[in-house]
């Protein structure tokens, strides 16, 4: 079903690479509500619950339908950066129509619906794979080692922190390493949070460098391995040095899915009319917004992910790219009727395709373990940041690899290729960078007396994007 002998697999590879690719994007589960309610301020646990379940839902559902229609090993969930933003518009509506912020949250997946079913037509008629078609081949072949640069940034960046007492989240790379001695960390985090950071630190670097030396001699699962590694010693530390249960909080879980919940709040409860009271213009502006940033989000993802798993042809396309993008726009659609923002294509399946995953199995595994997590999701709760970390930071680092296909002598290559690699680790989106890197090559083009080597769609998606970036309201 799968073709496990053609994309030269195993059963035993891609289940590994399934649970990779699980542990690296497990993070969301919890996540994803936390930031759409306010950490359950907005809406109550009543509507923290039912995000959760949503997040589960759409995220197996969605991810499965990968594995079968796209036969690809790329799993999805409620894209970050998008759920942030859902949950400023939905702030924003419910404050310009007057009502609370489960009705706000309502009016604005109305968004996310429209969303997905633009996306599924543009997907059936071709229309997004020939925008793909449209990207520079430079701007294709710099979008993977820029995802790798960005994931470099989450693991030593955001997915390193602590909470302290002093106040504040604390990052490893801008608070630990950023400071000018211990001694300034120390004072700043105060000793619980320096320990804490201590410990994140060196398990995540312990977890990366087992990933490493196991990856040099050849064993099977290495990243997989290296998370668990970690894991294990971040647990032992937490009980040994910060005096603290690490699985305390299985004691008093919740193991029952809350059904309840998602049927009375957000399932199918699209507010059509809160949405549209907020006026045609800002209507057609949210979900052009929405369209953008998630198109080329999930192109950058597809194609920088298949680039380091050596899918591309020649030409730097992909096969069944256009059953990837409808898998993608289907489970925009599950996650607009379940109750949550954007799903896309993850960047942390690059974990699982270092792995080994190649084919829709590790998908398939992944969107299992999602669905699981419905009754389990205080286990996936407990999988610390530091051992996520030392997946992406590894992986992070291969991806950089793909700088060996930019050619350094040709300007019209590299300094698009430099944008990229700088606009998408800082900004945080994969869309705004691949925006940038288009508009580069364009005007360098352009003014160059080469205008007629861009092609008509290249010059329309630079259009876009200088109207998204700069008139856009």
């Amino acid at each position: 079903m799968f073709k496990l002998k053609e994309n030269k697999t195993t059963v035993g590879t891609e289940i590994v690479a399934g649970f990779t690719t699980f542990m690296t994007m497990a993070y969301i589960i919890a996540l994803n509500p936390n930031l759409l309610t306010g950490f359950g301020a907005n809406g109550g646990q009543e509507l923290w619950n039912a995000v959760f379940l949503a997040t589960c839902l759409a995220s197996g559902v969605g991810t499965i339908i990968m594995a079968f229609l796209a036969n690809k090993p790329f799993a999805m969930a409620p894209g970050m950066g998008l759920n942030s933003f859902f949950a400023v518009v939905a702030l924003q509506i419910a404050e310009m129509a007057g009502v609370s912020y489960v009705a706000g949250f309502r009016a604005a997946l109305v968004i996310i619906l429209v969303e997905g079913v633009v996306f599924l037509i543009l997907s059936v008629l071709n229309v997004r794979e020939k925008i793909v078609e449209g990207i520079p081949l430079p701007i294709r072949l710099g979008i993977a080692p820029a995802i790798g640069l960005m994931l470099l940034n989450i693991g030593f960046g955001s997915n390193a922190g602590i909470y302290s007492s002093t106040g504040g989240a604390y990052y490893a790379m801008s608070d630990f390493f950023g400071a000018l001695t211990a001694g300034t960390a120390l004072t700043q985090m105060g000793p619980d949070g320096f320990a804490a950071m201590v410990l994140t630190v060196a398990t995540m670097f312990i977890g990366f460098f087992v990933i490493v030396i196991l990856a040099h001699y050849g064993v099977k699962g290495a990243v997989l391995i290296g998370m668990g590694v970690s894991s294990v010693i971040y647990w032992v530390g937490e009980a040994i040095f910060l005096h603290t249960n690490p699985f305390a909080s299985l004691a008093t879980a919740s193991w029952l899915p809350p059904f309840g919940d998602m049927a009375e709040m957000t399932l199918f409860k699209f507010d059509f009319a809160t949405f549209a009271s907020i006026g045609w213009f800002t209507v057609v502006t949210l979900i052009l917004t929405f369209c953008i940033i998630d198109m080329f989000d999930t192109i950058g993802t597809l194609v920088g992910t298949a680039s380091r798993a050596g899918m591309l042809d020649e030409n730097g396309r992909m096969p069944n790219m256009k059953e990837a993008l409808i898998s993608d726009a289907v489970g925009t659609l599950l996650g607009s009727a379940a109750g949550t923002s954007t799903v896309t294509t993850f960047i942390e399946s690059a974990s699982g395709v270092e792995a080994g995953g190649r084919t829709g199995l590790t998908a398939l595994v992944s969107g299992i373990l999602f669905l699981a997590c419905m009754f389990l999701s205080p286990i996936a709760a407990i999988i610390p940041a530091a051992a996520t970390s030392s997946a992406l930071i590894y992986v992070g680092v291969l991806m950089l690899a793909g700088l060996k296909n930019i050619d350094f002598n040709d300007t019209f290559q590299f300094i698009p290729v430099c944008i990229m690699l700088i606009a998408i680790p800082i900004s945080g989106s994969i869309g705004h960078g691949i925006g940038l890197g288009i508009i580069t090559y364009t005007f360098m083009k352009v003014f160059t007396g080469k205008a007629k080597e861009v092609s008509v769609l290249t010059y329309l998606i630079s259009l876009i994007f200088l109207v998204k970036f700069f008139l856009a309201v």
